[in-house]
């Protein structure tokens, strides 16, 4: 591993601002972009999966609670392979970490196959599962690989640069779900009435419908698993540097589980990262059902997932650059504020502009994910980075906890008089209070 004093000698194709140290110095700058587009392949499988929800509620006939299995089974998938990831990496190295990622997201996407032939909702979630073994890989790798890329001083604007690639294949996701996955599910078919069709038709229509519109759900996974293994073939013929992954394997897994433990600052941001996941995920996830009570079908309310996705790019770019100016545990808590008072006109406005509230939450939300992972390992000594950001990785749990609960609010129509798709954004609303404190409490103490 280089020292500080070199890696700022090194050239950049970015050049440098005010005697700044380069963002990513240029012998890094291949696996700096090949690593950074492995952040839209995930956020591609984050954000296809969202609406899925809602179209496994209405085809599948089951509750809200019970299609958020989905989203249980997907984050479920990170909790669990997390930090044997982490382990595997400190044992072999980030490029391996990022190999294995890929083969298993491609596994997954492929299982997609037999699941619509059975027709089974729990194979749709056991190949979920699977497919987030990889996405948990990835990210295990990923996200400390950018961190390494570079001088520490400025590795969470690199982390949240390569981040706001994240949002493009989010986008994407979104694009396909909105303009090719819902509008041609014949199970959301309405009435002249606004009333979906399907539920009153004999079974053998249904059966029909099923077998269509699982293939519609099916094709869009296998598309991606075959990008996926394009992917893993450039990433194994490309040579990558050789940074902190082969060196952690040097440290035992208790003493770095020790000293994590006693980093406060790390210790915090892990459960803010949990709360973080679960309310963008919960966001994301029910503004379908929030602008189904306003009438809106599915391909339509779609959209309006595109348009909070857009804002939340937008943010990402717009918050790496002003963290030129703006301490990042400042911004953090700045945001926070932002989210939580849109959060609340969400619960308190009924009709369309309460979904305007919902949908400009995501551009609050837009920094905050890698800011947290970036505060989080800032203080974290380099041995134990790959386990430090297995947890920040696991904390994706939140996304898996979270949403059934909220779906359990929803089923309940009315909560104390309120609609209860609008009162169960009371979730969001406190993981966002927290990650407000969290931001404004590191920032006092990177002053004192």
């Amino acid at each position: 591993m280089k020292t500080s004093s070199q890696i700022e000698s090194a050239p950049s194709l970015q050049g440098r601002a005010g005697g700044e140290s380069p963002l990513v110095p240029r012998k890094y700058l291949l696996t700096f972009i090949l690593i950074t587009s492995l952040f839209a392949l995930w956020g591609f499988a984050n954000d296809i999966t969202n609406p899925m929800v809602a179209a496994f509620q209405t085809l599948m006939e089951i509750s809200a609670a019970k299609a958020s299995m989905v989203q249980f089974a997907f984050y479920g998938g990170y909790a669990t392979m997390a930090v044997p990831a982490a382990l595997f990496i400190r044992k072999y190295s980030y490029k391996v970490g990022v190999l294995i990622g890929l083969g298993l997201y491609a596994v997954g996407a492929f299982l997609f196959i037999p699941a619509a032939q059975f027709q089974e909702f729990t194979f749709f979630c056991v190949s979920l599962y699977i497919l987030t073994f990889g996405l948990a890989f990835l990210e295990t790798s990923a996200n400390p690989f950018i961190l390494s890329l570079g001088d520490k001083s400025n590795s969470t604007r690199r982390l949240n640069l390569a981040q706001a690639f994240n949002p493009v294949g989010s986008l994407s996701g979104m694009a396909v779900a909105s303009f090719i996955v819902l509008p041609n599910l014949l199970s959301d078919k309405r009435d002249a009435a606004g009333q979906i069709i399907y539920h009153g038709l004999s079974e053998a229509e249904k059966a029909d419908i099923r077998l269509h519109d699982l293939a519609v759900i099916r094709d869009p996974y296998v598309a991606i698993g075959m990008v996926v293994l394009v992917m893993f073939i450039i990433i194994a013929l490309t040579k990558m540097p050789s940074l902190k992954g082969e060196e952690d394997g040097k440290t035992s897994a208790s003493t770095t589980l020790s000293r994590l433990w006693k980093n406060k600052i790390y210790r915090n941001g892990v459960f803010a990262q949990v709360l973080y996941v679960a309310a963008q995920i919960m966001v994301w996830t029910f503004i379908i059902q929030y602008a189904d009570h306003l009438g809106i079908d599915k391909a339509t309310a779609q959209r309006w997932n595109i348009l909070a996705m857009s804002l939340s790019l937008t943010g990402r770019f717009v918050g790496t650059y002003i963290m030129k100016w703006i301490n990042q545990r400042l911004l953090l808590s700045i945001f926070g504020v932002g989210a939580t008072v849109c959060t609340l006109g969400a619960i308190c406005i009924e009709g369309l502009f309460g979904l305007y509230s919902l949908v400009c939450i995501s551009l609050f939300m837009s920094i905050m994910f890698p800011s947290i992972y970036g505060i989080a390992l800032e203080n974290v000594k380099s041995e134990d980075t790959s386990l430090g950001a297995a947890f920040l990785v696991m904390a994706i749990v939140g996304g898996a906890l979270m949403p059934p609960l909220q779906g359990h609010l929803i089923d309940q129509q009315v909560i104390f008089g309120w609609p209860a798709v609008n009162f169960s954004f009371i979730l969001p609303f406190i993981c966002f209070v927290f990650i407000t404190l969290y931001g404004y409490r590191t920032f006092k103490l990177s002053k004192a």
